[in-house]
């Protein structure tokens, strides 16, 4: 049975982390300390992986499934969605003007 905002509320912590299904491999997992977070569980290359999407209530559950929607899509044009935030993370911090390399090649240039 899919997940609403009331449930996800009212959801208390255990002793150790547990998942409460919402559909479609989304799920919110509930840790010992209180902190829920979304995941998606999906199959790529026939490899089991976890995506994760963020904190709740940051993000509402309706933003965890348009986010999810948006990842099987791209399973479903062979596009890995786990890779792609990583390979997007490394370009964001390649393009930082404070990168390492950066500072470096200032500081070498004096």
């Amino acid at each position: 049975m899919p997940l609403n905002d009331i449930k996800c509320k009212s959801i208390k912590p255990k002793e150790k982390i547990f998942r409460i299904s919402d559909e479609k491999g989304l799920y919110l997992e509930v840790n010992p300390n209180g902190s829920k977070y979304w995941r998606l569980k999906y199959r790529f290359d026939g490899k089991e992986k976890k995506l994760a999407f963020g904190v709740y209530p940051e993000v509402s559950l309706k933003e965890a499934r348009d986010k999810a929607d948006e990842a099987r899509k791209k399973i479903k044009d062979s596009i890995d969605p786990s890779t792609e935030k990583k390979l997007a993370k490394i370009t964001r911090m390649v393009e930082a003007e404070n990168s390492f390399e950066h500072v470096a090649r200032e500081w070498h240039d004096m």
